[in-house]
């Protein structure tokens, strides 16, 4: 990837990751010690406003509670992390709700294909009543989760094989999709043969040929240097992801209530700036991704979302959530999917 001054502030910004982080005023022990976990890389806006967030907790508790922020997949792929997170190996946890969903069904509700045509409409969604209705399916499992959910971002395809411009394009596509149903079921409907495969082994696999393809939002394609083993990105815009920040109930519970609005704030407002700044990030990555090798092309979604409906993927999935799940999503997005 093309360096610019940006890219060079990020990796500074998040070079703190690798070591711990320091703690303000007198050195002591901190009274809770918690890790932060992520599929994110180093230089992601993810782990540059978690290390901001952390640092001003940290200073605000007076150093009472140290986060220790773990990038890169470092303590497992999600799968494991989130079995960690339940266990209490793990106090929070970044992760896909879609990816999510194989613990809570139906927090994978926003992911559906095709739903979101813009941010004015997924912030509208998630901040209002198709967020608290993921977030009370989340605590039913016995997780905690903060009020606002951080942005992946519109999500795009990307091959070695050839362009994606038509439905058509994508019979008989090998693409690497997050270990999730809903993904599988969406790529199954539009001809591809999906391979779930854990966010870590997705370079190696894209790399060796086992999958043709993959999806991902641009910065994720861009962090991870997905260019060097890609040839054509799509701008599908098939699905918008994000991270709901979790928590493991025990620990969460431990925290005095002083503490728990500390963390809260801090981390909800993280979220926050890291949405702005994934926003911003996009706005330059096609042309840095361009001149790193890949070959951008536009997509019209009206003839994908029309292929879903007529596979019966919109008709399956309403059955799966319910109709009160999909009548919150049908409103957030102000038209009828099935």
């Amino acid at each position: 990837m093309k360096t610019t001054r940006r890219t060079l502030l990020m990796g500074a910004a998040a070079a703190g990751l690798a070591a711990p982080f320091l703690r303000p005023g007198p050195a002591r022990a901190a009274e809770f010690t918690m890790k932060l976990a992520n599929n994110q890389p180093m230089t992601h806006p993810t782990n540059i406003r978690a290390a901001e967030a952390v640092k001003a907790i940290a200073e605000e508790s007076g150093g009472r509670v140290d986060v220790q922020v773990f990038p890169s997949n470092q303590l497992g792929a999600d799968t494991d992390v989130l079995g960690q997170l339940r266990s209490g190996g793990v106090e929070f946890f970044l992760l896909s709700p879609i990816i999510l969903s194989t613990l809570v069904p139906n927090s994978s509700i926003n992911g559906v294909g095709f739903a979101f045509h813009d941010y004015d409409m997924v912030w509208k969604a998630m901040d209002g009543e198709l967020g608290a209705y993921e977030r009370a399916e989340i605590e039913k499992a016995g997780l905690v989760v903060m009020e606002k959910i951080w942005d992946n971002g519109f999500r795009q395809t990307t091959s070695s094989v050839k362009p994606i411009v038509t439905p058509a394009d994508f019979e008989g596509m090998k693409i690497r999709v997050p270990v999730s149903p809903l993904w599988t079921s969406m790529f199954t409907a539009l001809g591809t043969a999906p391979t779930s495969i854990n966010f870590a082994e997705v370079y190696s696999a894209l790399q060796t040929g086992i999958v043709d393809g993959q999806e991902n939002p641009l910065a994720i394609i861009a962090t991870s240097k997905l260019a060097e083993v890609q040839k054509y990105c799509s701008l599908t815009n098939h699905m918008w992801d994000g991270f709901w920040m979790l928590a493991n109930r025990r620990a969460w519970g431990g925290l005095p209530e002083d503490l728990q609005a500390i963390v809260a704030k801090h981390f909800n407002a993280a979220a926050v700036n890291q949405r702005a700044d994934v926003q911003k990030l996009n706005e330059t990555l096609r042309g840095e991704l361009e001149a790193a090798g890949l070959a951008f092309n536009e997509v019209d979604p009206a003839p994908f979302e029309a292929r879903l409906r007529e596979a019966g993927f919109y008709a399956e999935w309403k059955g799966k959530y319910g109709d009160e799940a999909w009548a919150i999503l049908e409103k957030a997005v102000g038209r009828t999917l099935a």
